[in-house]
């Protein structure tokens, strides 16, 4: 696994890697995540096979910018632009109606798609010189420790790494669907400050 700094040089070797289907792990806010391009269904067996990962269970997307959710996502529902307006970029990972041009794998035949705009500005720029979404499944092996340094990253067939230093504790993002009010993952924005957003469900 080849290393290069947060810098524009680096990124540039990562966007070269990712053009070319390798995978590449990057800082997030929370852990270190891999990423592929998610248009691409070589680079996505390649990722799932690296982690052991479930057919069944769906990856994430980050990006860099709003506009990047266009090529992605079918529409923003109306729910979804209070939490987008008041947690991102941050981590808070939202559902949206998928773009029918992404593979089925991606989101396990689902028809809905996470993405996030992380807080880490490494992340964002990795997607913003990439030209759009990237895939942000942590960097270890399904059911291991997430990875929160590069020298932690112990995973056969990772071609690249970004090294963002030593990250510091923190839970996943809170994975939430904005028109359901359902939060399907607890992580670091609670409940509450989601509830203050959009009354949510009570039950």
């Amino acid at each position: 696994m080849k290393v290069v700094p947060a810098t524009p040089k680096g990124l540039a070797e990562a966007v070269a890697a990712l053009r070319d289907g390798c995978v590449v792990a990057y800082p997030t806010e929370t852990v270190y995540g891999l990423a592929v391009d998610p248009f691409s269904g070589a680079a996505l067996d390649r990722l799932f096979d690296i982690k052991r990962r479930d057919a069944a269970k769906p990856l994430l997307l980050v990006i860099g910018e709003l506009r990047q959710l266009a090529p992605i996502v079918q529409r923003v529902p109306a729910e979804a632009w209070p939490c987008m307006d008041t947690f991102w970029p941050g981590p808070l990972t939202l559902l949206f109606p998928k773009n029918e041009r992404l593979p089925s794998r991606l989101t396990a035949d689902r028809d809905k798609v996470a993405v996030r705009l992380p807080a880490c500005a490494t992340a964002r720029a990795l997607c913003s010189a990439f030209g759009g979404a990237l895939t942000s499944s942590s960097a270890n092996q399904s059911g291991a420790p997430p990875a929160r340094c590069v020298d932690e990253i112990n995973l056969a067939g990772v071609d690249l790494a970004i090294d963002g230093g030593l990250l510091p504790e923190s839970p996943p993002s809170t994975l939430f669907d904005p028109v359901t009010g359902e939060v399907l993952r607890a992580g670091a924005i609670p409940e509450a400050a989601l509830r203050h957003i959009r009354p949510l469900p009570i039950t």
